[in-house]
């Protein structure tokens, strides 16, 4: 099945992806991407993330990696961090989303990454089955925490929470 790099030209496609994935998480109303600046952050001078499209044999998108490095003090190399990974349903288990996360570990091991690491949601037991299946092991000791919105501009100019 073939995969590919995205292109400026997919920019449309990509946020169509995205939106899809946040209707799957059961939170439509949390995309508030603009359009110029995802393009800025995925195909301008200094990307933050890179693309990877799946497509079937008709050439249809079928699903989509967001993918960035992060990096790692304990092992002393980068990683590579998967933000999203989404297939259409109509194109669900089809090896689609493996071929994906193939091509991660793939890129992962090419560049010198130390890490592939993730983020699943604790209801979404299909995907943590998958994962399970390819390897993964949950990091269960660690818990995720996020500051944004008003949170974060109280938080930058030292403000309490």
């Amino acid at each position: 099945m073939p995969l590919r790099r995205a292109r400026e030209s997919d920019l449309d496609t990509i946020i169509g992806l995205i939106r899809g994935l946040a209707e799957y998480e059961r939170e439509p109303q949390a995309v508030q991407l603009e359009r110029e600046e995802l393009r800025l952050h995925l195909f301008g001078p200094a990307p933050a993330a890179e693309v990877i499209l799946a497509e079937s044999d008709a050439g249809e998108v079928a699903g989509f990696a967001l993918f960035f490095q992060n990096f790692s003090t304990w092992t002393g190399k980068p990683g590579l961090y998967l933000e999203d990974l989404f297939v259409q349903p109509r194109f669900r288990r089809a090896g689609f989303g493996r071929a994906l996360l193939v091509e991660l570990a793939r890129l992962c091991l090419e560049r010198g990454y130390g890490r592939f690491e993730w983020s699943v949601l604790d209801w979404n037991e299909p995907a943590l089955a998958f994962y399970r299946s390819l390897g993964a092991v949950a990091m269960d000791e660690w818990t995720v925490h996020r500051v944004s919105g008003e949170a974060l501009r109280r938080l930058a100019t030292g403000g309490a929470g």
